[in-house]
C-alpha cells in the first residue's frame, strides 16, 4: 500500500498528496517543458543541419529537411530527472502550420523505446484528424484516441492543446470550443520512459510519417490543462506557452541594427500583383515576373531585394472596354484560385454594374449585378472570405448599399448584407488590430449635405457589419484610410456644405477605440484623397473639383494639392500645388524605382474632352508632368499588373467607353 501511495505522489504531484508525502517530488517539474528548445540552438547559434528555420506569415517555425536521415531527438531522462514515469495528467501544446501533408499521416511528436523501436506515445496528424497514440505497459497493441474534423492543412498557423486526465482527453484548437473524447481505459499510471527518447516531427528515423509543415511550439505541461494558461488571447492561432528564443525573434526592420541569430528562410510567393503585406506576412518573399524582382515584406511594405529596375518609356492604347452605361468607378482585385477581376460602377440599374475577368490578356464580362446608380466599389477580405461592397446613390424611399460575398461553390458574387446609406459615393475598408471596418461616404439626404457618414465594425459572432461610429461630414465624396507607424488615420473629402465648396476636409486619428479629429485641411470641392509614401515620407494628394463663387460661373480649372506629413508639427503641410481641371481622382503607382501620380481631369467648364496627366516624382522638384493622355469625362484611374505587364485603366462618367493603357518600359 505504501508503494502505491509513493507512486501516486510521483505521478500526480497534487497538493493534498504532498501533505502525506512531502519528502517526494514528481518525476519532472510541474512547469511548461519546452520540447523544441531541447533540440534547437540558443539565439545566435546555428541550427542543426537537419532543420531549416522558415519565416511564414510573420512568425518563424522549423521545417525538417527532407533529405536528412538524422532525426531530431533527445533522451527522455533530460526532463524526467526524478524518476522514469510519464505524468498521468498532462497537456501537450503544439503550434503548427501546413498547407498539405506529404504522407497519409505525419507525426508531430513521438516517444520511442529505443532498444525495441517501440512507440510508447505519439501525436499524429492527417488531413482531417488528430490521433493520440499510447502503448500501455504490458499491452501488445497500442490504443488510439482520435479527434475528427480537425482541419489544419489550410496554410495558416494553428495552436493545438491536448489535455489528458485519466480516460478523458480534450482538444482545443486556436482557443476555440474544447472537444472531449473518452477512451476505453485511463491513461496508464506507470508508463516508464527508461531507455526512451523524444523525437520531434517524426517517428524515430523513419522518413515516412515525418512532419512536412512548420513547427513553432511544442510544450509538455504536467499536471494541468494548458488551455487555461493560453486562452483567451488576442492571437489564438499563435497562442504562446513557451516558444524557443530562436523562433521568437522578429525579422529586421528597415534602418534597424544588424540581424542577430541564425539565418532563416522565408516563404516565396510568385505572381504579378503584390500579395498582402501586413503583420502576418512580415518576412515573406514575393517574386514578381512582371517587375523582374524579388521583394520582402517589411513594415507593411514590399521592399526590393533584387530587381531589374525598369523605367517608364511611353503609354500605349491597349483595350476598349464598353460597359452597359456610364462608369463612375472601377475596382481591380484578385480572386484566389480564379484570377484578376474588375468591378465597374455603372449608372443604370439594368443590367446594372459589371464584373469583368482578365482572360488571355483582356477584360471580359463575367457577371452582371443589379445596382442603383452605383458610384463606387470596394473589395476586402475577412478571414478567407472575399467581399465586394457597392455604393448605391439613387434616391429612393429607403436607400440601400449592398455587400456581396464571393461564393466559391457558385463562382459568383452573391448578396450578403444590406446597409442603409444616403446618396453613398464611396466605401473604404480597413483593419485595425484584429478588427475589420467599413466606412461609407454619405453625400446628402434629400437636399441636406451636412449629415453623418457611418463607420461599421465587423462582428465575428454574427458575421455581420454593425454601426460603430458616426462622423459629421459635408457632402462627403471619398474616404482614405492609412497608417503611420502605430497610428491609424481616416481622411474625408468634403465637397459641399449647401452653400460653398470652399470648406475643410478633415483628417481623423484613431484614439481609445474611436476616430477623433486630428486636422482640418482647406479644400475646394474635394472629391478624392490619395495617400502614398516615398522614401519614408508620407504624402496626401487631394483632388479639388470646383470652386463655387457668389457671382459668375463656377471655376473648374483650379489647383489640386499634395500635402506632406511634418513630424515636427505633427500635421500635414502644403507641399505642391498642381493645376487640374475638375479633378476627381488621383492614382499613385510605381514603375521600378520611379514614382508616379496620374490625375483624372473631368471638366474645364466647357468640355469633357481633356488630357489627364501622368506626373513623375523628381525629388526636390516634386511631381512634374511627363505624359498627357486624351480622356473623355474621366472619372477614375486604376493601376494593375498581370503576366502581360503593367496597365492603367480609366472610367468615363459621360460615356460607355472605358480604356485600358499599357505601360511600356525599358
Amino acid at each position: 500500500m505504501a508503494g502505491g501511495v509513493l507512486l501516486l505522489c510521483l505521478l500526480l504531484g497534487h497538493t493534498h498528496t504532498y501533505t502525506h508525502c512531502h519528502t517526494w517530488r514528481p518525476c519532472t517539474d510541474l512547469l511548461p517543458l519546452d520540447l523544441l528548445a531541447r533540440v534547437l540552438p540558443r539565439p545566435g547559434q546555428a541550427p542543426p543541419t537537419q532543420v531549416r528555420i522558415v519565416q511564414s506569415r510573420g512568425s518563424r517555425g522549423l521545417r525538417l529537411a527532407g533529405a536528412s536521415t538524422t532525426a531530431l531527438s533527445f533522451p527522455a531522462s533530460q526532463i524526467f530527472t526524478n524518476c522514469d514515469f510519464f505524468p498521468e495528467e498532462f497537456s501537450l501544446v503544439a503550434t503548427v502550420k501546413t498547407s498539405g501533408l506529404s504522407a497519409r499521416s505525419e507525426y508531430i511528436l513521438s516517444l520511442v523505446e529505443e532498444a525495441a523501436d517501440r512507440l510508447l506515445l505519439g501525436l499524429r496528424v492527417s488531413e482531417d484528424r488528430l490521433d493520440f497514440l499510447v502503448t500501455p505497459p504490458g499491452a501488445g497493441r497500442r490504443s488510439r484516441l482520435s479527434f475528427r474534423d480537425v482541419r489544419l492543412a489550410d496554410g495558416g498557423w494553428h495552436t493545438l492543446t491536448l489535455a489528458v486526465s485519466g480516460p478523458h482527453a480534450t482538444l482545443t484548437v486556436d482557443c476555440g470550443i474544447a472537444v472531449e473524447t473518452v477512451a476505453a481505459a485511463a491513461f496508464p499510471g506507470a508508463l516508464s520512459t527508461r531507455g526512451c527518447s523524444f523525437f520531434i516531427g517524426s517517428r524515430r528515423k523513419r522518413r515516412r510519417g515525418r512532419f512536412s509543415g512548420l513547427l513553432r511550439q511544442l510544450v509538455l505541461l504536467p499536471g494541468s490543462d494548458a488551455s487555461r494558461r493560453l486562452c483567451p488571447t488576442s492571437d489564438p492561432e499563435l497562442a504562446e506557452l513557451s516558444v524557443p528564443g530562436v523562433l521568437a525573434s522578429t525579422p529586421p526592420q528597415p534602418g534597424g541594427g544588424p540581424v542577430t541569430g541564425p539565418a532563416y528562410e522565408a516563404e516565396l510567393r510568385v505572381g504579378p500583383a503584390p500579395p498582402p503585406c501586413s503583420g502576418t506576412q512580415q518576412g515573406q518573399l514575393w517574386f514578381s515576373p512582371e517587375r523582374r524582382g524579388l521583394f520582402i515584406c517589411t513594415a507593411n511594405t514590399w521592399i526590393p531585394l533584387l530587381q531589374n529596375q525598369q523605367r517608364l518609356d511611353y503609354v500605349e492604347d491597349y483595350q476598349d472596354v464598353y460597359t452597359s452605361s456610364e462608369t463612375f468607378d472601377v475596382e481591380v482585385f484578385p480572386v484566389p484560385s480564379e484570377g484578376l477581376f474588375m468591378a465597374t460602377a455603372n449608372r443604370d440599374s439594368r443590367p446594372g454594374s459589371g464584373i469583368y475577368r482578365w482572360r488571355a490578356g483582356r477584360f471580359e464580362l463575367y457577371q452582371n449585378i443589379s445596382t442603383q446608380e452605383a458610384r463606387a466599389w470596394k473589395h476586402f477580405t475577412i478571414d478567407d472570405k472575399l467581399f465586394l461592397v457597392v455604393a448605391n446613390s439613387r434616391e429612393s424611399e429607403r436607400e440601400l448599399s449592398v455587400i456581396y460575398l464571393w461564393s466559391v461553390r457558385r463562382r459568383r458574387f452573391v448578396r450578403y448584407q444590406t446597409l442603409e446609406t444616403h446618396a453613398a459615393l464611396d466605401w473604404e475598408a480597413f483593419r485595425i488590430l484584429n478588427d475589420s471596418f467599413l466606412v461609407v461616404a454619405n453625400h446628402r439626404r434629400d437636399s441636406n449635405h451636412n449629415i453623418h457618414s457611418v463607420i461599421y465594425r465587423w462582428n465575428p459572432h454574427t458575421q455581420l457589419f454593425e454601426v460603430n461610429q458616426t462622423l459629421a461630414t459635408s457632402g462627403a465624396y471619398d474616404w482614405e484610410f492609412f497608417s503611420v507607424g502605430p497610428y491609424h488615420f481616416l481622411v474625408v473629402a468634403n465637397t459641399f456644405d449647401g452653400l460653398s465648396t470652399s470648406i475643410s476636409s478633415t483628417v481623423y486619428v484613431w484614439v481609445d477605440g474611436c476616430f477623433q479629429r486630428f486636422q482640418d485641411i482647406p479644400t475646394e470641392g474635394a472629391t478624392d484623397w490619395e495617400m502614398f509614401q516615398i522614401d519614408g515620407r508620407y504624402f496626401l494628394a487631394v483632388a479639388n473639383s470646383q470652386k463655387v463663387v457668389d457671382r459668375g460661373p463656377s471655376l473648374y480649372s483650379i489647383n489640386s494639392t499634395v500635402y506632406e506629413l511634418n513630424r515636427l508639427t505633427q500635421s500635414f503641410i502644403r507641399f505642391q500645388d498642381i493645376p487640374t481641371h475638375s479633378a476627381v481622382d488621383w492614382e499613385f503607382f510605381t514603375v521600378g524605382e520611379q514614382k508616379f501620380l496620374v490625375v483624372a481631369n473631368s471638366h474645364d467648364g466647357s468640355s469633357y474632352s481633356l488630357n489627364s496627366v501622368i506626373y513623375r516624382w523628381q525629388g526636390y522638384e516634386g511631381f512634374v508632368p511627363v505624359h498627357s493622355l486624351p480622356t473623355f469625362g474621366c472619372r477614375d484611374w486604376e493601376h494593375f499588373s498581370t503576366d502581360e505587364g503593367a496597365f492603367l485603366i480609366y472610367s468615363s462618367a459621360t460615356s460607355r467607353l472605358s480604356k485600358v493603357f499599357k505601360l511600356k518600359t525599358y
